[in-house]
């Protein structure tokens, strides 16, 4: 009887480690008794290089995660392909909750701009966990330029068709959308010149090597503060007041109609569990939300905007079918 009992318990223990390496999550819980998830480091991709608005936003956000989640949380940028490279990383990590995305319109606009050459579906292969916030672009010249206001950059553009030139962070991006949008608008003939990151396009704007740059806020503010480039206008349908409300909106300033805002949001791979997704999101809402955090995201030039997963997955679906429009109607293409 004493071989029989030994033996089934060395049984059931075999069965529970079985069960803990089957499902690691569920493991940890009975090993801890504590909650779930996360019991180790967790990953942010930010598909741009280090400096740009997507990264400061990642950094900001992620730095407030892990505190609330007791866990490190690093950022990984992962450039290339217009967003792509990092993007598809993601999509086809293991859905453990342990790599995430820090999304934007890039990638709801690459799905009208590549189509099937798009190496990932963004609606079946990425989950939405939560909006972190909204933000304008701003428009930058170099100081030499002969213009201060956006209505003088239409007619400079215009008066040199094919002379002037546009930075942005790469295909699809805000950055690249932004003026695309402005050159659609106008009926200009200008250059666009792509960079893998907001950090190097707006280098050579300093540099005086490309004319003008739709920023990101967390990027182009501080160097226009400095009187390094020349700010203006904002590409939101009002002025951001909480950090530069002397700056006009791009259609009050020449180009009546204009509106684009961008956005940042976290993702997932597909088939993370639920639980990891909702306890991901109320970390995620709970940093946007946290103390001081309106005054850091409004100093980077965003505003806070946090969501369920539903919310940013219908928000998600409406932004297709508003890239969709806007990438036909400005004749957008790959490069």
């Amino acid at each position: 009887m004493r071989i029989m009992y030994i033996m089934s318990n060395t049984i059931r223990l075999v069965l529970a480690v079985g069960a803990m390496t089957l499902n690691p999550v569920a493991g940890y819980a009975q090993s801890t008794n504590s909650s779930p998830y996360p019991p180790r480091l967790i990953k942010i991709v930010v598909p741009y290089l280090p400096g740009g608005g997507v990264d400061t936003a990642a950094r900001v956000v992620g730095q407030k995660m892990s505190e609330n989640l007791n866990q490190p949380v690093v950022i990984e940028n992962k450039p290339g392909a217009a967003t792509n490279i990092g993007s598809d990383y993601v999509a086809k990590s293991p859905a453990d909750g342990y790599t995430m995305l820090l999304s934007n319109s890039s990638q709801v606009a690459n799905v009208s701009i590549y189509g099937k050459a798009m190496p990932y579906d963004l609606l079946r292969d990425l989950a939405p966990v939560s909006m972190i916030g909204t933000t304008p672009v701003l428009l930058v010249v170099h100081p030499s330029l002969p213009v201060k206001t956006v209505k003088d950059l239409i007619t400079l553009a215009r008066a040199k068709p094919g002379m002037l030139t546009y930075a942005s962070a790469g295909i699809g991006s805000p950055t690249h959308i932004a003026p695309e949008l402005l050159r659609w608008m106008a009926k200009l003939d200008m250059l666009h010149i792509p960079y893998k990151g907001g950090s190097q396009a707006v280098t050579d704007v300093i540099g005086g090597q490309v004319t003008c740059y739709f920023s990101a806020m967390s990027t182009g503010l501080p160097l226009a503060k400095s009187g390094r480039l020349r700010a203006l206008a904002v590409t939101s349908p009002r002025r951001f007041t909480a950090a530069i409300p002397e700056i006009p909106t791009v259609a009050e300033s020449g180009l009546p109609g204009y509106e684009l805002v961008g956005w940042f949001a976290l993702m997932l791979p597909t088939a993370t569990p639920s639980e990891v997704v909702s306890r991901l999101n109320a970390s995620a809402v709970q940093a946007v939300r946290s103390s001081g955090m309106l005054e850091r995201l409004h100093s980077e030039g965003i505003e806070p905007v946090a969501s369920t997963p539903q919310e940013f997955d219908a928000f998600t679906r409406k932004e297709l079918v508003k890239y969709e429009k806007l990438v036909r109607a400005a004749g957008i293409r790959p490069e």
